[in-house]
């Protein structure tokens, strides 16, 4: 299975995002400390004790009002549990018991999932008592914490991973390629899955957001085996109004975690837009191999140069994702379409490209000496040693004099030159800097 999932609710105001923003502090600072990602805070990856899952932002859950809007808060709720692995059940110590949290609390009962009651903004630990009314709840003991200022939050956390399920080994085999189809709602995705499949298996609608679970279904082609997962569209946070678009996002992160290939399909007659950004962005976060595939290409009006101004659009605003083929095709007619299997076939060759230690050093022996590492006053990075640690993404490790020293762009000029030597076409690169005090 995939990365667990972890809900995080509760009524407005008790603290959820100050909560999940200081679960995923350092991983959100790494996400904004690189150039041109963008990714949408309503979900996380996080890491405790060994252990990495998905934080998920619910947004407040406000059971006062009356009519759709309490049904659709009942529904939100709903969703949230039946597709989170554990709960975070935030409630407000300082303000005491809400009825509010005591419908919530019905609804995990019901959908008996694990659940850790958090009751924040506590200021005196020394104070047991100001969480005694949670026991009503029926959810276990409360467990004390400031948010805000980060107050017990391990203890809650070595709960929280004490719930969540044990990844077991994925269900296909290793020679099957599985592939992610994923990208905005009414971009065309069914159909770009129907068409490589040669036959109706989703639900094709105008309607965007018609396909609301991850599908899988494993076909084979020229000896090859696949599995292709198609997803719901995944819609800008401030747009996804109905509860089932919201959490269909938890599945298409789901699918992203669980394949070898991911094809990102953009709307050639709208472009690269902030969510085409975002989901790209998530993609590159996750190590994948991908192929941007632009489709709709029948309904451009062209000429000789629309291809190239499309590709040098898409290249400006994919700025971190160079590495990424793309392929123009019109799922409706079918053209090109069948050269999407030949692009994952390539790329999920690229992401597993080993280099031996040998090759590595001699590249990056001619690199430095072509352009040697800048220095900072009287101190200079040196590059003693590098090895490839592992693949899809390919990974590796440079032993370095002071990993301080090594600043962005260079790590981009090795970056570039390795990728110059070896390709790597269609995934990320990794490089982990490690500090040896001398060369040996």
């Amino acid at each position: 299975m995939p990365k667990p999932v972890v809900a995080i609710l509760g009524r407005p105001n008790v603290g959820k995002s100050t909560l999940f923003n200081r679960i995923v502090g350092g991983r959100v600072a790494i996400v904004e400390g690189e150039p041109g990602v963008t990714r949408d805070r309503l979900y996380q990856d996080a890491e405790w004790a060994g252990r990495i899952f998905t934080l998920v932002d619910t947004g407040g859950l406000d059971f006062q009002e009356s009519g759709e809007i309490i049904e659709g808060v009942r529904q939100q709720v709903e969703l949230a549990v039946r597709e989170s692995d554990a709960v975070l059940f935030v409630v407000d110590a300082r303000s005491g018991l809400n009825p509010d949290d005591l419908e919530i609390a019905l609804m995990i009962r019901k959908a008996n999932k694990p659940v850790v009651l958090v009751a924040n903004k506590v200021e005196r630990f020394d104070q047991p008592s100001l969480a005694y009314d949670f026991y009503q709840l029926g959810l276990g003991d409360p467990v004390p914490v400031s948010a805000a200022e980060g107050l017990n939050t391990g203890d809650m956390l070595d709960r929280l991973v004490e719930l969540l399920p044990e990844v077991t080994a994925e269900e296909y085999e290793a020679d099957v390629i599985k592939i992610a189809v994923v990208g905005r709602p009414n971009v065309g995705k069914s159909s770009l899955v129907n068409s490589i499949l040669g036959e109706e298996r989703v639900i094709v609608s105008s309607v965007p957001g018609t396909t609301r679970d991850a599908i899988d279904t494993a076909f084979e082609r020229d000896g090859r085996h696949y599995v292709i997962i198609d997803t719901a569209g995944m819609r800008r946070r401030g747009r996804i109004g109905r509860p089932t678009e919201k959490y269909s996002v938890i599945r298409a992160l789901r699918a992203v975690d669980r394949s070898d290939v991911v094809l990102i399909v953009v709307d050639a007659t709208e472009g690269v837009t902030e969510q085409d950004k975002r989901i790209a962005g998530y993609v590159h976060e996750a190590g994948k191999a991908s192929v941007l595939v632009i489709n709709k290409w029948d309904l451009v009006e062209k000429d000789d140069r629309t291809m190239n101004r499309f590709t040098e659009r898409i290249r400006q605003d994919l700025g971190f994702m160079q590495y990424v083929p793309l392929i123009f095709t019109s799922a409706l007619t079918g053209r090109r379409v069948q050269k999407v299997l030949e692009l994952v076939d390539f790329v999920a060759e690229q992401q597993a490209t080993r280099i031996t230690t040998a090759d590595l050093n001699n590249l990056f022996r001619e690199v430095v000496l072509q352009t040697p590492p800048p220095s900072d006053r009287s101190r200079k990075l040196k590059i003693f040693y590098v090895t490839q640690a592992g693949v899809k993404p390919p990974r590796f490790i440079l032993f370095v004099n002071d990993p301080e020293l090594m600043h962005f762009s260079y790590l981009r000029y090795l970056e570039n030159q390795v990728r110059s030597a070896y390709g790597f076409e269609g995934t990320p690169v990794r490089f982990i800097l490690r500090k040896r005090a001398k060369e040996v």
